[in-house]
């Protein structure tokens, strides 16, 4: 385990100590692990001569607009899969995961035809649209439904309850877990996110993190590393905070789920 662990924090270290370089130490060789000489100017060059502000801003607006749509819509239908009976039910939940298979890149033109002509390319519209729904969202909350005993919505339903008062009273409260996971599953995919914010968002001022580090990488010899990477760990700071304030809603999730396998 602590070789495993070491395998795995071995690339963040050599991005945090390439942080505080100098940008022509970065790869010299051999490699200096921890620096003679500290450069904390690095992070503050990097809030003076970037973008970086709006960039993380973008970022964060389209990672929390996503994550509270999955979340909600993803909670939602999973309820009518899990609690409904209607003809199709199992055919068509069936069907929706299916899509789970079906790689973006084989769509990616037709949505993005479609989004134009709907005039919000170009917008951080075009990516909170994109992501509203999500299959794995509905199969995750689906399964963790599943493990609520049927009678307490039963009991619910003699007092007189709705189905929208036992998801919201009920169901709601006990998927905590469930919720947490998928919260940090979305912030994490939507954070990250780069292939979706190029192709829709054009305009330097709408550019997420993603794309606005990319911006650094002009060429082999005018990249400035040092600032680069300063900019990468500040990009990894807030998803190991969520991680970390998360970490037992997020496992407990995924074993009550029955993803554990």
């Amino acid at each position: 385990m602590v070789l495993a662990a070491v395998v795995l924090l071995m690339p963040f270290f050599w991005m945090l100590m390439s942080s505080l370089k100098p940008s022509n130490e970065v790869f010299a060789v051999p490699i200096v692990w921890i620096p003679d000489t500290f450069v904390w100017s690095n992070y503050l060059d990097i809030w003076t001569e970037s973008n970086i502000l709006t960039w993380t801003r973008n970022t964060l607006v389209l990672s929390v607009s996503v994550t509270f749509l999955q979340v909600l819509t993803g909670s939602f239908a999973a309820y009518g899969f899990a609690r409904m009976r209607f003809p199709g039910r199992n055919a068509l939940f069936l069907l929706y995961v299916a899509t789970i298979a079906v790689p973006w890149q084989s769509y990616m033109i037709p949505q993005f035809i479609l989004l134009s002509n709907l005039k919000v390319a170009n917008t951080l519209w075009a990516i909170i649209l994109l992501q509203t729904f999500s299959a794995f969202g509905v199969f995750l909350m689906k399964q963790f439904y599943e493990t609520i005993p049927e009678e307490l919505s039963e009991a619910a339903r003699i007092d007189g309850m709705s189905e929208y008062g036992i998801y919201r009273k009920i169901m709601l409260p006990l998927s905590i877990p469930a919720i947490a996971s998928l919260s940090l599953l979305t912030f994490v995919n939507t954070w990250n996110d780069y292939l979706g914010p190029l192709i829709y968002l054009r305009n330097p001022d709408l550019w997420t993190l993603q794309l606005g580090l990319k911006s650094f990488v002009s060429n082999l010899y005018d990249t400035d590393y040092a600032l680069l990477f300063a900019g990468l760990t500040i990009s990894v700071i807030p998803i190991a905070i969520i991680f970390l304030l998360g970490q037992r809603f997020f496992v407990e999730g995924i074993a009550t789920s029955g993803m554990k396998g």
